[in-house]
């Protein structure tokens, strides 16, 4: 088992030292001689775990004093939903830029909730590649802009921060959030559910300015009103208590190897490792332009499906895991999140060398 590596899309794996360290506190929490999954919510522990955490977050993402932080669930598809419920005006509108599959779901789900423009921003050709991601000219007319700064299908990150001029722009960084640095400030609203880089699936964390907040259309439900949330400490229900618990150690594990700047370097040394074999290679291909190649799914294929079937079958017999590329696109898909260390990456093109030499 100390050879296996896990590379899901999500959920994803967490940090071996976070992970340990719940299981040595799983039946003794804080000294109770209970899990933290048996306390309540609202005691003074855990309420000082949730400060903590929030504290925590806050340094991580140098989040500035005028946003707010909530910690929600119904992942980032509730969110599809909550954000045009919180910023949609009941006559505006609100224009989605289209990377790929999820920005694209995202417009479908808020189209039940006002009018929505569509800009398709890949451009055309063999390679998937970003286009200008200047929008000042007509951004000002909506009430917000939404993107998704990485497609975790296909493979694509949008490094720059599109320029909406003085619009609110709304971030989708499930798939990217806390792997490399971001200026918060050119955020309305920042969204990411947890189970790729922030802990297990169930918590969804959103960042939100003041002046978004307390603006949601009457028919929004409490459970989806960022006011009502913010008010009750993200707890108008019972939170997912052991999911939240986990993010704050993920925060403070970050934290301990140096927060964001180490991340992003072990990041961008794991991404380079493992694209630069791919160019080199002549039995693997990539169709992602380099400006726009994720730093946490990198997607390659063979070009012959019945390969691909064998490289993921032979991958996880040999520890290599959850290689297999998502059904919207197929051949093979390694998800490289903060948790994963980059002798998994050195394992993964081992494996892939050996595979190219005997099925060339």
């Amino acid at each position: 088992m100390a050879n296996v590596f896990n590379f899901s899309a999500g959920p994803a794996m967490m940090p071996k030292a976070v992970l340990e360290q719940a299981q040595q506190e799983l039946l003794n929490w804080q000294g109770q001689g209970t899990s933290v999954m048996e306390v309540s919510h609202r005691g003074k522990l855990f309420m000082e775990l949730i400060a903590q955490s929030q504290a925590d977050f806050r340094k991580l993402y140098n989040i500035p004093e005028n946003y707010q932080v909530l910690f929600l669930q119904g992942g980032a598809r509730g969110q599809f939903a909550a954000i045009p419920m919180n910023l949609l005006r009941e006559n505006g509108k609100a224009l989605y830029l289209n990377s790929g599959h999820w920005s694209a779901t995202a417009a479908k789900e808020a189209r039940s909730f006002g009018e929505i423009d569509e800009i398709n921003i890949l451009e055309a050709g063999d390679e998937l590649k970003v286009k200008s991601l200047d929008f000042s000219d007509i951004a000002e007319q909506y009430d917000y802009v939404h993107y998704c700064p990485n497609e975790t299908i296909s493979g694509v990150e949008i490094f720059d921060v599109p320029n909406v001029g003085n619009a609110v722009l709304v971030g989708d960084l499930s798939s990217t959030i806390l792997s490399r640095k971001i200026d918060i400030s050119k955020f309305g609203l920042i969204y990411a559910g947890a189970q790729k880089n922030l802990g297990p699936a169930g918590i969804t964390i959103v960042i939100v300015r003041d002046d978004l907040i307390g603006k949601a259309r009457k028919a929004t439900p409490s459970i989806w009103n960022y006011e009502t949330q913010k008010n009750s400490d993200s707890m108008i229900n019972t939170p997912p208590t052991f999911a939240w618990y986990l993010c704050a150690l993920v925060f403070k594990h970050l934290l301990s190897i140096g927060g964001l700047p180490e991340i992003e370097q072990r990041n961008l040394a794991k991404a380079k490792l493992l694209y630069d074999y791919l160019d080199g290679s002549d039995f693997y291909q990539n169709n992602v332009a380099k400006a726009n190649r994720s730093l946490m799914n990198v997607t390659f294929t063979t070009g012959n499906d019945e390969l691909n079937a064998k490289f993921v079958a032979e991958a996880t017999a040999a520890g290599l895991q959850a290689l297999k590329g998502h059904k919207v696109l197929g051949g093979m898909r390694a998800s490289i999140y903060n948790a994963m260390p980059i002798e998994g990456v050195q394992a993964l093109i081992q494996f892939m060398q050996k595979f190219a030499k005997e099925n060339a």
